[in-house]
């Protein structure tokens, strides 16, 4: 976590410089969340606007700033009272100028609950204290930051998946106290600057999802925080995005030498990605993916950032394929959407890893061919009912498909999956639905997964990223659920009460029912009630 602070540290020291050399700002810098984000359906996905929605966090600008700041301002109470306005209308630190504008927060999410179903009956709670800082300069700079501090327990699905990838589900390394509390530290920090209409320059340590579904197979916000710089660029309908990731592998340590066990900490992994998004016309946006994965040391021993890849216009297939005995993990993908109704949109991607034609059609499940695809539906007042939103998606990866020769360079970040949170090896079907009326705030989840997973032997059928896609066992006859069958069922609904939408502080109960039959083995139940004070806009992906 010392390397997350130092970046952090850094991100806050140039903001000072910058405001020493610089109208009411026009950017600002909002955390991607689905549930937030869907509340911004009818300017994002409206037949009666053409803005680019696969790339997120979105820099909020013109209309999308303007809807951002309505919905942060709603339901005020009127009050001459300072701690009722800091309570219910305002951020706890808050500055409006000509030519900036500040704001600060203190982020609380202490939630308690109870499983009920599953044998040990626990207590499960979370302890999080947190600020936020948000800065605008003028209409060009933004700057937001976050940090947390936090203990739990979970429940035992969750805490068994800690206890696997010792990470706490995209927020970083965990230390389990003797007392089985967890116990971690989170941050993000984010710069960006809004040269003109055609660039923006972002410098972050952050995460990036690109899709318009709630899952994004080429890339997604589930793994933690990475450090990366980003430049989107924009002309006419067309929007390109570069983004060069610094990230961690926990799973592959520096190791003082051959002769020790010694360890200097994580190792170190690079990413390019790069997203080209054309608005067709206001209805259809077509959206072309890559992105290569390399090792800051392998084999041949230190190679470090490869400046092969530095330039953010160049294709990077033909530069990976110039080395014949490359050593780098290459995807391509298809991001696509149309909008179909008024406030109907449907969507899709496709993940291409390799592929054979000749093999693909025979159907004979040829292990080399590695691919992914999502389809969906989202929409937005459905049924003439305002603030009801609903989003229902498919997705499916082939075994092997994120793996590679060596889990050094394979699809993933600080010990996670880049892409899908369940790795390769599944089909899944989920549906949400968000209503809002006044300051109360509905969710329904559901999700059902069919996945495979590696016997006890360790034979690697695909649904592990981490393994070498050179020890599979089958060269014909692979098929997506393959291994040990699973079939997940989980459900989620919450109730919130919104007290400050600036900062999101809500009241919030709900209940999560979990239901994992493994082929072979009794089925794990949980169902827990939680009740909590919270706040933030973060994504937590539970539904695991």
């Amino acid at each position: 976590m010392r390397s997350n602070f130092r970046f952090f540290k850094i991100c806050l020291t140039s903001v000072l410089v910058l405001i020493a050399s610089f109208s009411i700002a026009q950017v600002k810098y909002q955390p991607y969340s689905y549930q937030y984000y869907q509340k911004l359906n009818k300017d994002l996905y409206s037949p009666d606007t053409r803005l680019h929605t696969a790339v997120k966090p979105i820099l909020l600008k013109d209309q999308l700033l303007t809807t951002s700041d309505s919905l942060q301002n709603l339901n005020q109470t009127e009050s001459s009272n300072w701690f009722m306005r800091k309570l219910f209308n305002e951020h706890l630190v808050e500055v409006n100028k000509e030519d900036h504008s500040f704001y600060l927060d203190f982020l609380p999410d202490f939630q308690i609950g109870k499983e009920l179903i599953d044998a040990d009956r626990r207590t499960t709670w979370l302890n999080t204290r947190g600020f936020q800082v948000g800065l605008t300069v003028k209409d060009r700079f933004t700057f937001y930051a976050n940090a947390f501090e936090n203990q739990a327990v979970y429940p035992r699905y969750l805490e068994e998946y800690v206890a696997r990838n010792d990470q706490s589900l995209g927020q970083g390394s965990i230390t389990q106290l003797k007392s089985g509390t967890l116990d971690w530290m989170y941050a993000t920090a984010s710069m960006t600057y809004d040269v003109d209409d055609y660039l923006q320059v972002t410098l972050a340590y952050d995460k990036n999802h690109i899709g318009d579904g709630y899952r994004s197979l080429l890339l997604s916000d589930f793994s933690s925080n990475y450090a990366q710089l980003k430049l989107t660029g924009k002309i006419g309908n067309v929007q390109y995005t570069s983004i060069w990731a610094y990230m961690l592998d926990p799973t592959n340590a520096r190791i003082a030498g051959l002769d020790t066990l010694g360890r200097f900490g994580d190792g170190i992994k690079w990413g390019a990605f790069q997203y080209l998004d054309y608005n067709v016309t206001n209805r259809l946006s077509v959206g072309f993916f890559q992105s290569v994965i390399w090792a800051n040391r392998n084999q041949a021993g230190y190679r470090g950032f490869d400046f092969n890849y530095a330039s953010p216009i160049i294709f990077l297939r033909p530069v990976e394929s110039t080395n014949s005995t490359s050593p780098d993990k290459m995807f391509l993908g298809l991001n696509a959407k149309y909008k179909v109704l008024s406030n109907v949109a449907v969507y899709g991607q496709f993940l291409l890893g390799e592929f054979t034609a000749k093999e693909f059609f025979a159907g004979n499940g040829y292990v080399h061919n590695k691919w992914g695809t999502q389809l969906g539906v989202r929409g937005f007042d459905a049924f003439g009912v305002k603030n009801l939103n609903f989003l229902g998606e498919f997705n499916m990866v082939r075994p092997y498909t994120y793996q590679h020769f060596t889990s050094i360079s394979n699809y993933s970040n600080h010990g996670e999956p880049l892409a899908h949170p369940r790795g390769a090896n599944f089909k899944e079907v989920l549906g949400i639905v968000n209503y809002s009326w006044n300051r109360f705030d509905f969710s329904l989840q559901g999700v059902y997964s069919l996945y495979g997973t590696d016997p006890e032997d360790g034979t690697n059928y695909g649904g592990d990223i981490f393994q070498s896609y050179s020890t599979y066992p089958n060269m014909y006859g692979n098929f997506t659920g393959q291994g040990v069958r699973n079939d997940l069922y989980y459900g989620d609904l919450k109730a919130s009460y919104v007290l400050n939408p600036k900062y999101n502080l809500r009241l919030e109960m709900g209940y999560t029912q979990r239901y994992n039959r493994t082929e072979g083995l009794a089925t794990q139940k949980s169902g827990i009630i939680n009740i909590g004070l919270r706040s933030t806009f973060r994504n937590f992906y539970g539904d695991i």
